[in-house]
């Protein structure tokens, strides 16, 4: 059965690349260019941690996720979301993981706060095994 890569950015802080790094399953840095400018071959799923500056029109999607998202293949075969936030955000928590889950129509499969917990790396790795066996079947099924 093939393990979904997770592709995500991670900060120099580092909470997010710890997080990624916990889930034992192939993880992509897109802070890296060759992982930033890289096509995907197969199903995948993005990390994505939301940032709020002080503005309500600045973006809280960061610049590497959108630049991987830019090719239609990297699109189409992305099977979910998850989201690394703050809640000192307020409304704004995880709203990188949601717009983007929003506008691609994929779902949100987790999201935790900054580097997670022993839970929310356990739960999270129940959830993308299950995602792994649903994407299996349905490729046999095919």
């Amino acid at each position: 059965m093939r393990t979904t890569p997770v592709y995500y950015y991670s900060s120099t802080s580092g909470l997010v690349r710890s997080f990624a790094e916990r889930l034992d399953r192939p993880a992509f840095n897109l802070a890296e260019r060759e992982h930033r400018t890289a096509e995907v071959d197969g199903p995948w799923v993005l990390l994505t941690p939301s940032y709020k500056t002080g503005n309500d029109r600045n973006d809280t999607i960061p610049e590497a996720v959108r630049r991987f998202l830019r090719p239609a293949v990297n699109r189409r075969l992305m099977v979910g979301v998850m989201g690394s936030g703050n809640r000192n955000f307020g409304h704004h928590y995880q709203m990188a993981a949601r717009e983007i889950a929003r506008r691609s129509n994929r779902p949100v499969l987790f999201e935790f706060e900054l580097a997670g917990t022993p839970w929310d790396v356990e739960e999270c790795q129940r959830i993308l095994a299950a995602l792994d066996a649903a994407l299996a079947a349905r490729h046999a099924a095919a």
